[in-house]
């Protein structure tokens, strides 16, 4: 396997375990156990954090001139991250009226 395809799978896993985590927080809001769904959202953050890394550091690379191939699993990761990160951002708009209710 290729560096590329690798840095696009730790994208898809954690990305995966973020919006995993989100979708669980709004659950836990539904049941009314917002101090599960708070920890839920803080772990969605980390794991959401850890697949952004990998995409800074191709980010970096290329700024410092270093060419990457693009492959359609690298584009598939990015479509994972970015929806993940707005399934989390919604998770928390969701979760805030759970509590408010």
């Amino acid at each position: 396997m290729d560096e590329m395809t690798e840095v696009a799978f730790q994208i898809i896993l954690y990305a995966g375990n973020g919006k995993s985590n989100a979708m669980e927080a709004i659950q836990e809001a539904k049941a009314g156990d917002f101090a599960a769904a708070d920890q839920l959202i803080e772990e969605a953050g980390e794991e959401l954090g850890k697949a952004h890394h990998y995409q800074t550091s191709l980010l970096q690379k290329e700024a410092n001139g270093e060419q990457n191939l693009i492959n359609v699993m690298l584009i598939h990761s990015q479509d994972h991250l970015m929806t993940s990160m707005t399934v989390r951002d919604l998770a928390v708009e969701i979760i805030e009226i759970y509590r408010n209710k």
